[in-house]
């Protein structure tokens, strides 16, 4: 981060903190956003943890969680309370996002505050809306920025067994069980004194990957079994899944998450492509291996981004007319597509 002591300068008295990350977040987005909470209440301050929408149940096991005001689109009096604790923010903290409208109803608030604002992320083109801003899209997830940055800010003994346990598994979901191409030496560095520091790496993974519930597996065995297909001629697989479907096997927030990683198990498949309607739009999940961008795909025809390997957006058309567009689109990337991982 530049100018790293006019930042240390910022957090040295006790102020009114709120910290709010994207909407539907994941382990990174939980586990970022509930580390720097418990780091930042260690120094004295007000922390105030805001969603955009509820998160999965699978990560309701992090410390501080019951903290977090969690926006809800059929509880108007949710969004009202958090206009109201980011208006009288002294500082905001904006994680694992670089663009506001990723936090959907809260980015008038947040532009709109005269709180200084704290952009710790990693994905790619960042929009220019904080006075201070800690952005590396080398860095495998933002829980791994959070703790680097509380290491810069020479406060590593301040993170405890619960602030370490949260941070870690961002680390750990964002890469992949440390399989995906963003691992270098850094990420188990990381890993290492993360567990040094009280870290539970066995029990993280637990929580995470070992408490599903039945109506989660029987989704993902739904949709591996009758809404995954194949595209051989352009080493792709997509899957679909309509919002009766989902509510048919009893689809909670969380339930997709993952789902898009078993296409790039296949043989040969260099793309896997997840979309699903969310009743008001439809959400997309693009993952690649190699040298292929779904980033450029998702920002170009799906108003989405993210990474190069692990994208995300979304279309206003119906499922229907999402996949044929979606199809329309393949012979574009095919030449990219068919080359060699």
């Amino acid at each position: 981060m530049d100018r790293i002591s006019e930042f240390k300068a910022l957090l040295a008295q006790p102020k009114n903190i709120v910290i709010v990350t994207h909407f539907k977040p994941d382990a990174d987005a939980l586990g970022s956003t509930l580390g720097l909470a418990g780091y930042l209440r260690r120094k004295g301050h007000q922390v105030h943890p805001i969603t955009p929408s509820d998160y999965p149940g699978f990560l309701a096991w992090m410390p501080g969680h019951e903290t977090v005001h969690a926006v809800q689109k059929d509880k108007p009096e949710t969004l009202q309370h958090a206009r109201h604790l980011i208006g009288r923010a002294d500082v905001i903290f904006c994680l694992d996002f670089s663009s506001l409208k990723r936090i959907e109803d809260l980015e008038s608030p947040v532009r709109e505050a005269s709180a200084v604002k704290v952009m710790v992320d990693h994905h790619l083109e960042p929009e220019n809306f904080a006075k201070f801003s800690y952005w590396d899209v080398k860095c495998a997830s933002t829980a791994q920025m959070i703790y680097e940055l509380i290491v810069m800010l020479g406060e590593r003994d301040l993170i405890d067994n619960h602030i370490a346990n949260c941070l870690y598994a961002g680390l750990m979901t964002d890469t992949g069980n440390f399989r995906h191409n963003n691992v270098t030496a850094r990420e188990f560095q990381v890993a290492a004194d993360l567990t040094a520091l009280g870290a539970n790496p066995s029990e993280v993974a637990r929580q995470i990957y070992d408490t599903n519930s039945v109506e989660r597996l029987r989704l993902t065995g739904f949709v591996l079994s009758q809404r995954m297909h194949v595209l051989p001629e352009y080493n792709t697989v997509y899957m679909t899944l309509t919002a009766e479907e989902m509510r048919q096997h009893g689809s909670q927030t969380g339930d997709t998450e993952g789902l898009v990683n078993y296409g790039l198990s296949i043989k040969g498949i260099k793309m896997s492509v997840l979309m699903y309607d969310r009743k008001d739009e439809i959400k997309f999940s693009f993952r690649s291996l190699g040298d292929f961008s779904v980033n450029d795909l998702a920002r170009k025809h799906f108003q989405g981004g993210g990474h190069r390997n692990a994208a995300g957006g979304s279309s206003k058309q119906s499922l229907q007319e999402a996949l044929q567009h979606f199809l329309s689109i393949l012979p574009e990337y095919k030449d990219a597509l068919r080359k060699p991982i």
